[in-house]
């Protein structure tokens, strides 16, 4: 598979960028750009990868990344099947206050949305409660053209503005240092390695292999440009997973999908899982049972 740039090129002859796509899946390597950019996913699912941490994703939501902030949607593994039947739409607006905006967000008036743009460079999800007037901007934004476009833009930083909720960063690790376009495309390899073979037993010499770096070197490289030791990595990525699959019904316990998430043993699983989500498979289902039938209640 041909490995696409790091830095994706985005036209430089409009101030605000408009992306409609419908494709089997999202384009599947990290990346980045200088223009920060709103996602509103319409359809699909997956993985979010944004900096050092990772997060589920589903259609309906809407997230705003910051300038230069590595990430990676990465649709979920049956997207990728030939015969999936599966396709994702995504609606993104790109914008770059230090480019073509620089003069406009210089501006004393600007000064609150800088600051906000600023202060959010980690990115995050745009909460629910904010859903529904973000996405009619950003609808009213490419449904118009020109002056009236770059009106609605205004809007869209208005209502950008108008989240109150603190809002937890979709990246913690705010000291990665600079990626350049060679390492970007060679962390998203071993990124994209991990995540199509998390299922299966893999060693710290396999991916090493797959970087082309001895043992030693890949978990001084991988810590250093991701945060991340490569077991913590491929742990989350895991859990991540299994709590996909747990929430999905197809399992029919809790110790098959520990196999199929690549556990060897459940009393493995269950250490791992407790770990990174803070309480146990069985909690974690017992809770998602709960919210679900809360839900219910309140729609009937």
């Amino acid at each position: 598979m041909k490995v696409l740039q790091f830095t994706i090129p985005v036209a430089h002859d409009k101030s605000v960028i408009i992306d409609q796509v419908e494709l089997p899946y999202h384009y599947p390597y990290l990346h980045r750009h200088t223009e920060a950019q709103i996602t509103w996913v319409q359809r699909g699912e997956g993985t979010l990868i944004a900096g050092n941490n990772m997060h589920d994703y589903t259609s309906g939501e809407i997230y705003l990344l910051g300038a230069n902030l590595p990430h990676l949607f990465k649709s979920s593994p049956e997207y990728f099947a030939s015969d999936s039947g599966r396709s994702i739409k995504a609606f993104t607006i790109f914008f770059n206050p230090d480019g073509v905006l620089a003069g406009l967000f210089d501006l004393p008036e600007m000064k609150t949305f800088k600051i906000f743009l600023q202060q959010h460079q980690q990115g995050f999800k745009i909460p629910d409660d904010n859903f529904h007037e973000v996405s009619q901007v950003m609808n009213a934004i490419k449904n118009t053209s020109g002056p009236e476009q770059l009106m609605q833009f205004f809007n869209l930083l208005d209502s950008l503005l108008k989240v109150n909720n603190k809002v937890e960063p979709l990246s913690s690790y705010g000291s990665i240092p600079a990626i350049t376009e060679n390492e970007g495309i060679r962390i998203g390899n071993i990124y994209n390695y991990i995540m199509q073979n998390y299922s299966e037993p893999i060693t710290l010499e396999d991916v090493a292999m797959e970087a082309y770096m001895t043992p030693e070197s890949f978990c001084r490289y991988f810590k250093k440009h991701t945060g991340h030791t490569f077991i913590s990595f491929l742990n989350e990525i895991r859990i991540n997973e299994a709590c996909k699959k747990l929430t999905a019904h197809k399992f029919e316990s809790i110790s098959t999908v520990a196999y199929k998430c690549g556990f060897k043993s459940i009393t493995n699983f269950n250490r791992v899982f407790k770990c990174v989500i803070g309480i146990s498979p069985r909690e974690y289902l017992d809770n998602y049972f709960k919210n679900v039938k809360s839900l219910s209640k309140i729609a009937s």
